[in-house]
């Protein structure tokens, strides 16, 4: 204990320090080693004359130790096994996009992957005029691409909002999105993917959008396989 400590008179007793209460247990050891009933109220008891076995206080702080290091483990592995399978889903969800047959196809099959792997509400695919849009996509008009994600934009996360009505039927249930970016083609065509959850937490700024964003690139690329038919 400090010097500072050891000055301190106690609210007890305001006329006894903490030097002339250690000299005096040090003077009277004996009492405090047989007095099994105060020892078991510090969490202490003995071994044997003159000795005083600490392991029920230390016990104690190691199986706090062992509890909070076991809490954190199972979070790591609850994370793990998220992440393993939403890996596994994004695995099925790509071999299952690249059986498309067409841009239809193609979109029919982002939307079923959406609602089946991912437990999203929808999925679509938004492609600017002018020029033809594929059955089964949704047509923007021309900027609509940089005004919804940014001119310099890849992706935009955040609350549904009025006037995107990307998802058709699911409209109503999508409480969230993720907008992506994809420039299929040459020259390219601004055109995005977008993604809508029926949870206002599904998507949101501060939230990575990687698997999202595979996603995407899949897509971008089986579109590139036909031509857009006017």
């Amino acid at each position: 204990m400090s010097g500072a400590q050891e000055s301190i008179e106690t609210d007890a007793a305001p006329g006894l320090h903490w030097p002339e209460v250690r000299a005096w247990v040090q003077a009277n050891a004996d009492l405090l080693t047989h007095d099994r009933a105060l020892l078991e109220e510090l969490g202490l008891k003995t071994t044997g004359p003159n000795v005083v076995e600490f392991g029920r206080a230390a016990l104690t702080r190691l199986e706090t130790l062992i509890e909070r290091e076991s809490g954190a483990r199972r979070q790591i592995e609850a994370v793990a096994r998220a992440n393993f399978a939403a890996q596994t889903q994004t695995h099925v969800a790509v071999l299952d996009l690249m059986e498309s047959r067409n841009h239809s196809d193609l979109a029919r099959r982002l939307d079923a992957a959406a609602l089946a792997r991912f437990g999203l509400a929808g999925a679509a695919i938004a492609l600017e005029k002018p020029g033809g849009v594929p059955f089964g996509w949704r047509a923007l008009e021309a900027g609509a691409v940089d005004g919804l994600v940014g001119a310099d934009g890849l992706a935009w996360l955040g609350p549904n909002f009025d006037g995107l009505d990307l998802f058709g039927g699911a409209e109503d249930e999508v409480r969230s999105v993720a907008l992506i970016r994809m420039a299929p083609w040459s020259p390219a065509r601004p055109a995005l993917c977008a993604f809508g959850s029926p949870e206002p937490e599904g998507f949101t700024p501060a939230m990575g959008c990687e698997l999202v964003s595979f996603l995407t690139r899949v897509v971008e690329r089986m579109a590139e396989r036909w031509p857009i038919l006017n």
